[in-house]
Parts: C-alpha cells; sequence; structure tokens
C-alpha cells in the first residue's frame, strides 16, 4: 500500500479550503444568479480538481473511462459538435497554449501520458459539471430557471464540450496504443 504524503495531501487540502471560502465570498459578493458567479465558480472549481489530479495522479482506471459501444465511432460526438467546439478552441487560442505546455511527442511513454491526461481532464470536467450543475439547480429552485442561465450554459461550455472532447478523442488514441 502506498503511503500518502501529507505535504501533497496538505496541499490539496488548502486548495480545496481557499476554493470554498472564495465561493462563498463571490456568492456574497455578486450572488449566485450572476454571470460574475458562474463565470467565478467555474474556474474555481477548475483550479481545485487540477490540484488534486496533478498533486496526487489518482489511477482513474474505472470502466467509466473505457469507450462504450454507442460512442466507438465518435459519431454521436460528431453530431453534438465536438468539431465546432474544437475549431474554437482553436480560434481562440487554447490548443496553442495546451500544446506549448504539453507538447505531444511521438514516442508511446508519450502517448500514454496524453491517453492518461484525458482521464484526468475528463475526471475533473465531470466533477466540476455535477457540483455546477447543483447550484444551477438550487439557483433555479431558489431565483427562477432564468436567473440560473449563466450557470447552465457555461457548464456546458465549460465542461460538457471539454467532455465530450476527451471521451471523442481517447479512443483514437487508445488505437495508436494498441
Amino acid at each position: 500500500m502506498e503511503r500518502i504524503d501529507l505535504k501533497k495531501f496538505a496541499f490539496v487540502a488548502f486548495t480545496w479550503l481557499f476554493v470554498a471560502a472564495s465561493t462563498v465570498g463571490i456568492a456574497s459578493w455578486q450572488g449566485l444568479n450572476t454571470f460574475m458567479f458562474a463565470w467565478v465558480v467555474n474556474f474555481l472549481l477548475m483550479t481545485a480538481l487540477m490540484a488534486y489530479t496533478e498533486t496526487l495522479q489518482p489511477p482513474l482506471r474505472s470502466s467509466y473511462f473505457d469507450t462504450k459501444n454507442w460512442e466507438a465511432g465518435g459519431t454521436v460526438y460528431r453530431w453534438l459538435g465536438v468539431h465546432v467546439f474544437r475549431r474554437m478552441l482553436v480560434w481562440i487560442g487554447w490548443e496553442k497554449l495546451s500544446r506549448a505546455s504539453n507538447p505531444v511527442k511521438k514516442n508511446r511513454a508519450a502517448l500514454k501520458k496524453l491517453e492518461y491526461q484525458t482521464r484526468q481532464s475528463e475526471f475533473g470536467h465531470a466533477i466540476i459539471f455535477i457540483i455546477v450543475l447543483v447550484f444551477g439547480i438550487v439557483v433555479a429552485f431558489l431565483y427562477g430557471v432564468r436567473q440560473s442561465f449563466w450557470l447552465f450554459f457555461l457548464n456546458i461550455i465549460l465542461n460538457l464540450y471539454p467532455i465530450v472532447v476527451q471521451r471523442y478523442n481517447r479512443p483514437r488514441l487508445q488505437r495508436v496504443l494498441a
């Protein structure tokens, strides 16, 4: 059994406490139903999940990450607009920024690392998606559906589509690795 590094655990715990306190602060300052809250809470949660996945490197071997029969060819994701979203990432410069910090090399170890990073990214975005969805439902219940627009809209753009991209890309990487 692997020992837990207390410094790493403390860093992750501190990050999560900071994110929780900042979320409460931004909610108190701006309100739960504003664009500012929706935008900031998404990025705060991304910080927290990156701290967890990058620091503790969980194995992420769940069958959830396996390609399902209905998604194997990527048809569903193409229908959902994965290529439009990917073009948008290129247009805003995200791909260039991402590749600058994580260049793709053409060797097996680099491809395995990239495949793991797709699981890390999907895991983080899925957790954030669920948390922001809960916020959206609470805001819709408390203030009405129209007041939760920014939470739902940004959740789709910042979390659901990145999940779709990872689920579209991973089978291709796995085929190359096989």
